[in-house]
Order: C-alpha cells, then structure tokens, then sequence
C-alpha cells in the first residue's frame, strides 16, 4: 500500500479559521461526502469543530455507489440521530429529499419565535465531494466553480438558496496527517488529492488490488478478461493487452492504463461501486 501521501497546502489551514469563525452564524451544517468512502472522505476536524450544531451527512455521487450499501449508511446515520441524504448534485436526484430534511430544521429553529427567520447553513467537506456542484444545485445558478479537480473553491461565498435559505459555501479541507494510510489512499483513488503529487500507476495497481477482492466480477466484466491474473500487476498487464495499450517492442504502456483504469473507476464505467461499508 502506499504509505505516504502528503497533502495539506496552505489554504487549507485558512479554510480551518475560515469554519471556527464562521459556525457561530449559522443554524445547521451540511457536510458533503462521497457516497464510495463515507469514512474516508468524512475530515474528523470538520466532524470536531461543527460540534452541537444540527448537521445532515450527504451521501453525494450515489449514483456511482452500491446503492445497498448508500442505504446502509442512511439507516446507520439514522440510528445515530444524525440526518442523512443520498444525492447526486449534478443531476439533481435526491435534493428534494435534503430541501425536506432543512425545512424541518427551519421549522424546529422558528418553533417559538414570534419573527420567523430563514435557515443560514453551512456546507463544508474535503475536496471534489461534489460541494460547488451541490451549491449550484441549491442556488438554481452557476454560483460556485466546479471541476474534477480537487480545490477548485477558494474563499467563503454566503449564497441565497431558492425557497429563501442563505448557505456560506467554503473551501475543501484535508487534514495534516491520515492517521489511517487507507482513508488517503481511498481519497486519491476517488480524485480529492491531484493526482500530480503521485505515481497514477501504482495508485491503479492499489486499485486493482482492492477492486479484485471485493468486486471482482466487475473487473473480469469490463476489461473482458476471464480471470484476474494472480497478482494486480499481471491483472493489469492483461487489461492493457486487451485494450491495446502496448508500445512498440511489446512493451506494455502502464500509465495509459493506470490512467484508463482509474477514469473509469471515477466516473462510474466500472461498475457501481463502494469502499466503505457498514455492518454492525
């Protein structure tokens, strides 16, 4: 595995100040997460420092989840007293379903006062969870910048929703250190760390590895190879033989197909897949 990947620039740091002196203007936190890594993509600091507050966990990129295992997470949040959405902001699916959940936290705020006042939220996650997307979806405007790459939010944005709602979108923020090597890896294979600061093949191989214990059906499927070949790197090797990607003089060309397999991964070609599931 690989052991080491080290993210932590600076305006991450800033987006930490940016929450702690922010939190005390609003009335609940939405924290977006992927629906493939909900441990993973979950920052203990934001969990650490939006304490007490109302909060509601979106699933986002349901629709790339094993939708079993989405449910799963729902129920467990439930059962923890914690509000949970699966949704899928760039198409919209599954907002209604949030809209309701913060109109109950609207209602439950303006319970006993006499001027009823509009909910002011937060949204907060690690980076490319799908927040500027969500925040778009939520405004009914290109309010936000998105992209499939990590950081692409830089600053605070106090924005107006459409049933009257303002939300303070914020920068995504990683944390100094992963205390788990997984839950970085699992984060690099879902594109929240650029892919620039890491050798793409070997984070295929890692894929690869996990992928052929858990959802080996689906590798065998979409690569059309009879079986997984042993070891990640003969599995490999075989992908790239079935797809063409052989250099001249029979050698196999491992960044083209470390770089398919993980596009296909991330957009959802292979198969509908979660890393992290719950059972009790």
């Amino acid at each position: 595995m690989i052991e080491h990947i080290n993210w932590y620039p600076g305006h991450m740091k800033k987006t930490r100040e940016l929450i702690q002196q922010n939190l005390k203007l609003v009335g609940a936190v939405v924290e977006v997460v992927d629906a493939r890594i909900p441990i993973s993509s979950r920052n203990p600091v934001i969990n650490e420092l939006i304490s007490g507050k109302p909060a509601i966990i979106v699933l986002n990129k349901s629709d790339l989840a094993d939708p079993k295992a989405v449910n799963d997470w729902i129920t467990h949040y439930k059962e923890q007293g914690i509000h949970g959405a699966a949704l899928n902001a760039n198409t919209g699916d599954g907002v209604p379903d949030l809209l309701g959940l913060l109109s109950e936290i609207q209602a439950e705020r303006n319970r006993d006062r006499l001027r009823q006042k509009p909910l002011r939220l937060m949204i907060v996650g690690v980076p490319n969870v799908g927040k500027s997307s969500l925040v778009n979806r939520l405004t009914g405007k290109k309010s936000a910048k998105t992209g499939d790459r990590p950081g692409i939010t830089r600053g605070k944005q106090w924005l107006s929703m459409e049933n009257g709602m303002q939300l303070l979108d914020t920068p995504g923020i990683l944390w100094p250190k992963f205390e788990d090597p997984k839950a970085g890896l699992y984060l690099a294979f879902c594109g929240s760390i650029k892919d620039e600061i890491m050798d793409i093949e070997s984070l295929a191989l890692e894929l690869i590895d996990v992928l052929s214990q858990r959802y080996p059906d689906l590798l065998t499927a979409r690569y059309k190879i009879e079986k997984l070949e042993g070891t990640p790197l003969a599995t490999m090797e075989a992908i790239a033989e079935k797809r063409g990607f052989v250099l001249p003089g029979k050698r196999i060309d491992y960044e083209r197909t470390g770089r398919t397999i993980m596009d296909e991964f991330r957009k959802g070609t292979l198969g509908k897949i979660t890393l992290e599931h719950w059972s009790p």
